[in-house]
């Protein structure tokens, strides 16, 4: 049986959704954030770093969504999820994957940081913070996203899906940063095709039944 590591309105709803996409049985262990946020110090017991998602395969401890998500499909026959080595949508799925965590959330963690940032500090200094952390997103973090968004824009016309025309894994690892975006980024280009692409993602059975044992809340954005 496979254990999932969950924390609460986090990344790990990727992972219970790629499960039910491959039909597999899973168990949840849920942990809660704390007021600051973060997560509790017991996932510390379960991988060095305390953070989620973290799965156990029968004894086998593997962390990182990306890895999660291609340790599962080839473990598991997930090949349907995978376009065909050596097409051109097989080198879009590498891309997405990679960049999903690597390029796409680092900009996001900023924005919520710098937006978080004056209630962190003492009172006598939050207007200084808040001035840097102003600063901050308008000069470097919003307008970085607002490219970023406009290139997911223009990728999913070109066939609905980030690895072409068909749904893959690289559609449940890129679902994170366009809810999460969807949520926290104002953005006043087109955003037709990352409407249709996040209406038929939360259409995908496998997707709801995620949420129904899971708790994440970007699916209301």
């Amino acid at each position: 049986m496979i254990t999932v590591h969950y924390l609460d309105d986090s990344r790990a709803h990727r992972i219970l959704w790629l499960l039910e996409e491959l039909g597999l049985p899973y168990a949840i262990k849920l942990y809660r954030r704390g007021s600051d946020m973060r997560a509790p110090v017991a996932l510390k017991a379960v991988h060095p770093l305390g953070k989620s998602p973290v799965i156990d395969d029968n004894g086998r401890i593997i962390a990182e969504s990306g890895a999660i998500v291609e340790y599962l499909i080839d473990t598991y026959g997930g090949e349907a999820l995978r376009p065909e080595a050596g097409t051109e949508e097989r080198l879009r799925y590498i891309y997405w994957m990679h960049y999903a965590e690597g390029s796409a959330m680092p900009l996001l963690l900023l924005k919520l940081l710098f937006g978080r940032l004056p209630e962190q500090v003492p009172f006598f200094i939050r207007p200084v913070a808040a001035l840097i952390a102003k600063g901050a997103l308008a000069k470097f973090v919003d307008p970085q996203l607002h490219d970023h968004l406009g290139f997911w824009n223009s990728e999913l016309k070109r066939g609905g899906w980030f690895a072409g025309g068909s749904f893959s894994a690289a559609d449940i690892i890129m679902s994170f940063p366009v809810e999460a975006a969807a949520g926290r980024v104002r953005f006043d280009g087109d955003m037709s095709a990352m409407r249709a692409y996040l209406d038929s993602i939360r259409a995908r059975p496998a997707y709801q039944k995620a949420l129904e044992r899971g708790e994440y809340r970007y699916s209301q954005t």
